[in-house]
């Protein structure tokens, strides 16, 4: 089992990114899958989840309006377009495949600055 993030980086506030979390050794089609984040001194939030098929998407409140979670069950990927971003998204974001158990990838760093 493998979840493999990508496109985190720095960004300047207002700006935007998209994450990807490519997934390997598993019916990813089967899982609900979700983004986290860890901001240093803080504790791994949920802020985004999907549900199997993608027809259901949940988020936190900080990001609504601003985030958007995708997935592709061909590509077995799933995405986080981050758009206006503030320097309060700055964290860790990691990806999270669950049914029963969970799997967790090894987290990108974005960091929102100028």
């Amino acid at each position: 089992v493998q979840l493999v993030e990508s496109g985190g980086g720095l960004v300047q506030p207002g700006g935007s990114l998209r994450l990807s979390c490519a997934a390997s050794g598993f019916a990813f089609s089967s899982y609900y899958m979700s983004w986290y984040r860890q901001a240093p001194g803080k504790e791994r939030d949920m802020v985004a989840g999907i549900t199997r098929a993608g027809g259901r998407t949940s988020y936190a409140d900080s990001v609504k309006g601003r985030f958007t979670i995708s997935r592709d069950n061909v590509k077995n990927t799933v995405y986080l377009q981050m758009n206006s971003l503030k320097p309060e998204d700055t964290a860790i974001y990691y990806c999270k495949a669950s049914l029963g158990m969970d799997y967790w990838g090894k987290g990108t760093l974005v960091t929102v600055s100028s």
